[in-house]
């Protein structure tokens, strides 16, 4: 069967808040999109599972120095930076706090019709959490995420220059790679022209080759053994930048979330918004006591890396599989405030109002990624990555909560305006170039990927990583994950040379190097700072 090709101006793949923001930017200027995602519909990534809020202005918010920040702007730059222990890429950290509340009201209230919670009077009911000075941060409800990717979904769905289809991404195609005369190196140098994507209906890859790519493909929590994070999070955007030559910095940042439910019947955790601590919640540890204050000065309001450490500490203590998130003593009514907590919890039989919550630390967040400017452009020509497999520099060493889906925003905004310029008076790929990409070809024809087999080296994967690569980390343990880890992915490439090509093998080559890769950073990096803790 021929493999289907394509040549298209603009790949975006992934349609989180990033992508579908990149999207709508770039539709809107008068550019045709191609936006490709894995899962069944627009909203399988993290984005939906994003409870507690995005970060907006706080309530006094004013300029006071003409062509500077706000006054918030500066205390939201100083929070940012104190969460990423100073880690972070200061100009990243002032383009978010000056152009957010903009790409807020213009992109997401006024294009998208977010309705983000309002007070009587109707102002913002804004909301406050862990690491934040003040109270700034936008929600609605405990769904934001939901709420966000639902309104921005509409409006790509809508678009008469936006098409959206579902493929599984496969690999970048690179004229260093995938061209295979020599004459194009000397002519065009190594840059990106598209992607290998797998047709799951039909079985087969297809070619789509693009003037200009777009990574945003989202997290990578899934390779870890507890996460909070979709199932498709398995870090396809890393491993395809990694193999296409793409720098890739602070790999070793993974943040784990202080408060997933603890309930063994899921695969993925379901995430405990960090807003509850925000509104008076309290961690007890396994015998019904409070002991954060014993850990840091701001107590349950601590950035979450330090929250996180005191939690496993606590749990080793007292050799308990979790510990309790009591929210008894929030005076809002909790079913109403936070329905998605509320109804997961329900589930499992514990009423919220009147018990408090079994609660572990999970896989959450990716700070890490492909390195990019604040346009989102990476290294290697043609390729721009947006949202959490990007690396802006903003998180640092540690991400301040809620900055998550204001950075995909903002981000989003900018590649988008970037690539409008581009393709506006850019020029279009050579079609020499274009007839000279080859199909893909499959190397071997064996139908093994037999689940089993595969579930069995995922179990690998996340336990090694888990254990080794973990919220807490030394030279032993990183050495044995590295060696672990060589020897699985050597196996795994092998498996994948040989066996028929199918999603759940290309979701585990793309799993497993992204594991790799963490690793491999995490042992660079002696330090001891923010989520990449040594106790070495």
């Amino acid at each position: 069967m021929a493999s289907e090709r394509r040549h298209v101006p603009l790949l975006i793949i992934g349609s989180g808040v990033a992508g579908c923001s990149a999207a709508l930017t770039l539709a809107d200027a008068g550019c045709d999109v191609l936006l490709i995602n894995a899962g069944s519909s627009l909203d399988d990534g993290n984005t939906a599972l994003a409870q507690g809020g995005i970060i907006y202005k706080a309530a006094d918010d004013k300029k006071d120095r003409p062509g500077g920040l706000t006054t918030d702007g500066r205390a939201l730059a100083h929070d940012i930076l104190d969460a990423g222990h100073g880690y972070n890429y200061r100009k990243a950290v002032d383009w978010l706090c000056r152009r957010g509340p903009e790409c807020i009201d213009t992109l997401l209230i006024g294009r998208a019709g977010i309705a983000f919670d309002k007070n009587a009077d109707g102002t913002f009911n804004l909301t406050r959490e862990g690491g934040h000075g003040r109270h700034r941060i936008l929600h609605k409800a405990d769904y934001t995420g939901r709420a966000i990717i639902d309104g921005l979904a509409a409006q790509v769905k809508a678009h008469p220059r936006i098409t959206s289809l579902k493929r599984a991404a496969i690999d970048l195609l690179t004229t260093q790679h995938h061209a295979p005369r020599s004459q194009f190196r000397y002519e065009v140098g190594n840059r990106c022209i598209g992607a290998y994507v797998l047709n799951e209906k039909t079985g087969e890859p297809e070619t789509i080759l693009a003037d200009a790519t777009v990574l945003a493909t989202g997290g990578v929590g899934r390779v870890f053994l507890h996460s909070t994070n979709s199932e498709c999070c398995v870090g396809t955007g890393i491993s395809m930048a990694w193999r296409a030559g793409a720098e890739l910095s602070n790999l070793e940042f993974m943040q784990f979330h202080p408060t997933a439910l603890y309930d063994e019947r899921h695969a993925r955790r379901p995430l405990i918004t960090e807003a509850m601590r925000g509104e008076g919640a309290r961690l007890l540890s396994a015998y019904g006591e409070p002991f954060m204050q014993r850990h840091d000065s701001r107590g349950d309001l601590a950035p979450r890396d330090i929250v996180a450490r005191a939690m496993m500490a606590e749990m080793l203590q007292s050799a308990s599989p979790y510990l309790f998130l009591d929210a008894t003593r929030i005076e809002q009514d909790l079913p109403t405030r936070f329905p998605t907590v509320f109804g997961a919890c329900r589930e499992i039989g514990i009423d919220i109002r009147t018990e408090p919550i079994p609660v572990v630390p999970c896989a959450h967040y990716f700070c890490g990624g492909i390195l990019t400017d604040l346009r989102g452009r990476t290294s290697l020509r043609g390729l721009h990555a947006v949202g959490e497999c990007a690396c802006t520099g903003l998180h640092g060493a540690n991400r301040l909560a809620s900055t998550s889906l204001l950075e995909g925003l903002v981000w989003g905004i900018s590649c988008g305006e970037d690539l409008t310029r581009a393709a506006l008076h850019g020029r279009p790929l050579p079609k020499r170039l274009c007839d000279a990409v080859p199909d893909w070809c499959h190397h071997g024809d064996e139908h093994a990927d037999d689940p089993a087999l595969v579930a069995q080296d995922w179990a690998n994967i996340r336990n090694t990583m888990w254990n080794y690569v973990g919220i807490s980390r030394s030279s032993a343990r990183l050495n044995r994950a590295f060696a672990d880890m060589r020897t699985l992915v050597r196996h795994i490439y092998d498996f994948y040379k040989k066996t028929h090509i199918s999603r759940r093998l290309v979701d585990l080559f793309h799993g497993s190097q992204t594991a790799y890769a963490i690793t491999q950073a995490a042992m660079r990096n002696t330090q001891s700072i923010g989520c990449h803790h040594r106790v070495d």
